[in-house]
């Protein structure tokens, strides 16, 4: 099998210090959809760091009343479920919404599935030919919402010859309307969640997989014992029960995204799609405003298909800095049109 390069995320800021210079504290990072107000965490106890991490049955009932369901399994990010399920089907047709999270496509075509990369208005002419349909939902990046009532009748149609309906909710955790969570139990449905977004504790590593109990416990198999460090689920009991830390949280969210959201519209940027985390700003000079925002140190993440820019929140500590630097890549631009067509 020939080698594919993995794909590249956001919040890779060394490679944007290795062509522009600086340091990490110089830069305003808004390459990924990570909250820049993190769960206000206490030290973590000695005996935590001694204990040797099973599945914490503190962290799987605050999983459990936090998305409504009884039937998860904690991860070591959702990314793990997300490498290790391509490895529990049998050579399948699998179809890919995109664009979204590139490690989706990425994992299944590694574990030698034949791919289909897909637009939504394609699912339902090609739906009859799949064994599983992979989607990110809210998506990232164009934060285009499917209604769980469209997701419904395909998990129906797929679960007809046993496939799977695959479902990443990272961005879920602030508008839960479209979640199917409360699902769960269904036939080859599976719903990945992470506590990196919403909790702004994307360092600690933790996310969990809702699926059947025989496809959960397949998938513990494979992980193995002791995945989830002990920290981790510490972390992750605290901030799960913390309903007011919550409820903050998601005000204040809100706030940033009305802020954010018509200061990259001012600039020329105007969101097509946004969620609190993230803003999805379409534009044929991608490669060009990228690199104008990147030599003032404001790193976005940049596609190539279709072409956009998406950027993560800003925190209102840093929304002067924010607009000093995006003015000035716009006010360059303006004055260099030569550098839209130049640029990597």
């Amino acid at each position: 099998m020939a080698v594919v390069n993995p794909p590249q995320h956001g919040g890779d800021l060394q490679r944007a210090m290795a062509s522009y210079g600086g340091m990490a504290s110089d830069w305003l990072d808004c390459s990924s959809g990570i909250s820049p107000y993190p769960y206000p965490l206490p030290p973590v106890p000695r005996e935590v760091w001694q204990r040797l991490p099973g599945q914490d049955e503190t962290l799987l009932a605050a999983a459990r009343a936090y998305y409504g369901t009884r039937q998860l399994l904690a991860l070591p990010g959702s990314q793990a479920a997300i490498a290790l399920l391509p490895q529990l089907r049998a050579r399948s047709r699998v179809g890919v919404i995109t664009p979204a999270y590139a490690e989706h496509a990425w994992q299944w075509r590694q574990a030698g599935h034949s791919v289909i990369e897909l637009t939504a208005d394609d699912v339902e002419a090609q739906l009859p030919g799949l064994d599983v349909l992979v989607l990110v939902n809210p998506n990232n990046p164009t934060a285009l919402q499917h209604p769980a009532a469209r997701l419904l009748a395909w998990q129906a149609t797929l679960a007809e010859r046993g496939g799977w309906l695959l479902v990443d909710e990272a961005f879920a955790d602030l508008d839960g309307t479209h979640s199917l969570l409360p699902h769960i139990g269904l036939p080859g449905l599976v719903v990945l969640r992470s506590v990196g977004k919403f909790f702004g504790l994307a360092g600690i590593r933790l996310g969990f997989a809702a699926a059947e109990p025989t496809l959960l416990a397949a998938l513990q198999t494979r992980l193995g014992p002791w995945t989830v460090s002990a920290p981790a689920q510490w972390a992750g009991s605290l901030a799960l029960q913390d309903l007011a830390w919550q409820t903050t949280q998601r005000q204040r969210l809100q706030e940033d995204s009305r802020w954010l959201s018509a200061t990259l519209t001012e600039a020329g940027l105007a969101p097509a799609g946004q969620l609190p985390l993230l803003y999805w700003c379409p534009t044929p000079h991608a490669a060009a405003w990228q690199a104008a925002l990147a030599r003032e140190w404001l790193w976005c993440r940049r596609f190539s298909e279709p072409a956009g820019l998406r950027f993560g929140l800003v925190a209102q500590h840093q929304r002067t800095l924010f607009l000093r630097r995006l003015s000035a890549a716009r006010m360059v631009l303006s004055s260099n049109p030569s550098l839209i067509t130049e640029a990597p």
